[in-house]
């Protein structure tokens, strides 16, 4: 077993670079872990999360429901820096992910470090920026060392991507932007 599939099934917390800034994430069927996410961040549970993955099979249970042209623009855009509203008819995820939500936003990222995690993990995580509600991302793993090396049960190591904007996030259903990259 890895660090990081130990870490997660005892409800940790992961710190991690993404495609843009750093990231916390854990395991978001443990509502324990999910909760000590929204402490560190200082954030209400009904804003939601971001699940990321490394694959398509690992979020299958959200994709059942989509037609074609659904399926065809999360293909077209996966794995990247997209986050994407997916309805979540099933309640697959739990309502501490969703939040006051009837969709999930998810992502299947490209970045090595996030897709060995989930990999390792053997399931998606919770991804959302490491940082305080209101204050800026962090870039560097000094910073998370400094402002939540405290908080978190393991640190992983590596560089963010290219991108120098969180993830856009758009709704499947709509095509509405809700954050430009």
């Amino acid at each position: 077993m890895s660090k990081v599939q130990a870490v997660i099934e005892q409800g940790g917390v992961i710190a991690y670079p993404t495609e843009a800034v750093w990231g916390l994430g854990c395991d978001p069927w443990n509502r324990e872990a999910v909760y000590k996410v929204l402490a560190i961040k200082h954030r209400p549970v009904e804003k939601g999360l971001i699940l990321i993955a490394s694959s398509q099979q690992q979020i299958a249970p959200l994709l059942s429901n989509l037609t074609e042209a659904q399926l065809e623009t999360l293909s077209a855009s996966w794995p990247g820096p997209y986050t994407w509203l997916l309805p979540d008819t099933e309640q697959w995820t739990p309502d501490w992910v969703r939040g006051k939500f009837d969709t999930v936003a998810v992502r299947v990222s490209a970045h090595p470090v996030v897709k060995k995690l989930c990999e390792q993990a053997g399931q998606p995580l919770v991804s959302t920026s490491a940082n305080r509600a209101g204050e800026s991302p962090l870039t560097t793993e000094q910073q998370v060392q400094e402002q939540m090396g405290n908080q978190v049960s393991l640190i992983v190591s590596g560089g963010t991507g290219p991108q120098t904007e969180p993830s856009e996030i758009r709704d499947l259903q709509t095509g509405r932007l809700i954050r430009a990259g």
